[in-house]
């Protein structure tokens, strides 16, 4: 996890799976995106932002796996957790979502690892009772988003083919890790509501 309240204004950040970076100061966080989810969440009445690079929905068993915010929902309990260090409050934070191609063929679309990460963050959200504004999701193609913290402004570009197969790969290893480390794959997901700020 990466996290920081200051920087230089116009700084750059690029974060990688399991990464999640906030900021009270103007930034621009990256990443590039396969069957991976990113939340952006932004607040408008204090100019923070923050993203998160999620590649597996459900919740990490800690005594297992030390890199918990890979999975869906520790990734976004750290998210929310340092938006309101950084003084949002949940009723004012926004969230923008992207990703969750569609990258392994042979698995039946709705079973595939994007539609899942999708389903999590939207359900997710929904309750903790964080509006999703803007999205970009699903599909066969990858995408590389700059997040600006200040503004919630999201641009996005379409990976070509080439790229977006070594992305693929990248994602199929660490997969793979985690389920060896885990000795099984995450199934469905359970999410208990929390009470709201």
């Amino acid at each position: 996890m990466i996290s920081q309240n200051s920087l230089d204004i116009g700084k750059s950040v690029k974060i990688h799976i399991g990464e999640i970076y906030t900021s009270s100061e103007p930034a621009v966080i990256e990443t590039i995106l396969g069957s991976c989810v990113s939340v952006c969440l932004f607040d408008p009445r204090k100019q923070t932002g923050g993203m998160n690079h999620i590649l597996l929905p459900g919740k990490a068993e800690l005594d297992k796996f030390d890199d918990a915010t890979r999975y869906g929902i520790n990734a976004m309990e750290v998210l929310i957790n340092s938006m309101m260090k950084l003084g949002s409050r949940r009723r004012d934070i926004l969230a923008k979502i992207f990703g969750g191609a569609h990258i392994i063929r042979s698995i039946a679309k709705h079973m595939a690892p994007g539609q899942k990460n999708i389903r999590f963050v939207e359900e997710f959200l929904d309750l903790e009772e964080i509006p999703i504004v803007s999205r970009n999701t699903g599909g066969y193609n990858g995408r590389k988003i700059y997040f600006y913290t200040h503004t919630g402004d999201v641009f996005l570009k379409t990976l070509p083919n080439p790229k977006f197969e070594v992305l693929a790969r990248e994602e199929d290893q660490y997969t793979e890790l985690v389920s060896c480390l885990l000795d099984t794959t995450p199934s469905d997901v359970e999410l208990f509501r929390k009470g709201s700020e």
